[in-house]
């Protein structure tokens, strides 16, 4: 069976992880334990991370390059995960079960599927 590769962005606010208690801190990172290791058990993980809370977008703006902190925006991307899935029917019923929708009402999971080839090239991306 052909598998599609799927990159789900987890959107939260910036400061979401502080506002929970120490314990349901540790209950939060023990679920995301359990659902990486379900995924890896099923073959359909091939990475996640959480990303950390700093960093910055850069732009062009009338010929010059600008940056600026990420989190001037309420919302930020603190983490990933790329999996596998046999469609975008499956990679939506991965990303619902991820622990974030749990701890917290804020929590959004972008889900895109992952080009294997740039049609006008015939590239794959991940051989560049």
């Amino acid at each position: 069976m052909l598998m599609n590769e799927f990159m789900l962005l987890i959107r939260n606010e910036n400061d979401h992880f502080s506002t929970l208690s120490p314990e349901d801190q540790q209950a939060f990172l023990d679920k995301c334990m359990v659902y990486i290791e379900k995924l890896k058990e099923e073959g359909k993980l091939i990475s996640a991370q959480p990303l950390e809370r700093n960093g910055k977008i850069i732009f062009r703006s009338r010929g010059a390059w600008k940056d600026k902190p990420f989190t001037e925006s309420k919302e930020v991307i603190v983490g990933y995960y790329h999996i596998l899935a046999e469609d975008m029917n499956e990679a939506i019923a991965i990303a619902k079960e991820n622990p974030e929708f749990e701890y917290g009402t804020t929590a959004r999971v972008e889900i895109r599927p992952i080009k294997a080839k740039e049609e006008s090239t015939g590239y794959e991306y991940s051989n560049i």
